[in-house]
């Protein structure tokens, strides 16, 4: 079950919008105001799009999209809010907690500029890794890279930081430390089909986190 986020324009004041979710419950609408819009791009990631006519509407999810959603809410925006609403999808800006030079929590702000990884250091880190998953051990699937201290952390977009992972994987682990990911019964059950080369490479990952924090992203913006 996953909570979805569907975005409609409005044009009439006030709007009107009468529909059920898949258990046959009004749809709640909600404001602009009523979200986090940091987490849009992060949180909350494209399923899918909405097609109508004259007369009928119909939505079409994108492939491994087609869960069951738990939650749905509606968020109706005019002209102002569209322009707001895609420059966060532009930008993908997110919100984090650093420790700035004297040791105090303050919010900053990256953006996606920040976290973009070009194709040679996504394949380096793909051959380094054997074109396999270093969470599973699959090959042979679409594969992604995940920062091992989080992005949203401050995490750098360096080799050192970045490890091979399936798309299951690095969605299932999310916003997980890795630390926490590692223990987790996602993790456990999936390292059972890895040579216990990789699993020892996975576990010395650990050793390094230190060297790895203070290389975190400081080039940010202050909330």
């Amino acid at each position: 079950m996953v909570n979805a986020l569907f975005i409609a324009l409005s044009t009439c004041t006030p709007w009107t919008f009468h529909t059920q979710n898949q258990r046959g419950e009004a749809v709640e609408i909600i404001t602009l105001e009523d979200i986090n819009l940091y987490d849009i791009g992060s949180t909350y990631q494209i399923a899918g799009t909405i097609w109508s006519s004259v007369d009928d509407c119909f939505i079409t999810l994108f492939p491994g999209k087609e869960e069951i959603f738990e939650h749905t809410r509606l968020l109706p925006m005019d002209l102002s809010e569209w322009e707001t609403f895609l420059r966060q999808t532009d930008l993908l800006e997110t919100e984090i907690l650093l420790t700035d030079s004297s040791g105090k929590l303050v919010k900053a702000i990256l953006r996606k500029t920040q976290r973009n990884i070009d194709a040679f250091m996504q394949w380096a880190v793909f051959k380094r890794d054997g074109y396999t998953c270093r969470y599973c051990g699959r090959d042979g699937i679409p594969l992604t890279v995940d920062h091992i201290i989080l992005w949203e952390r401050g995490g750098p977009t360096i080799p050192d930081n970045l490890l091979t992972s399936c798309k299951k994987c690095n969605k299932d682990r999310g916003n997980m430390e890795y630390l926490d990911w590692l223990a987790s019964p996602h993790y456990q059950k999936r390292a059972i089909h890895l040579t216990e080369k990789v699993k020892r490479q996975n576990e010395d990952v650990v050793r390094h986190l230190p060297a790895l924090w203070e290389k975190r992203v400081m080039n940010i913006r202050s909330r």
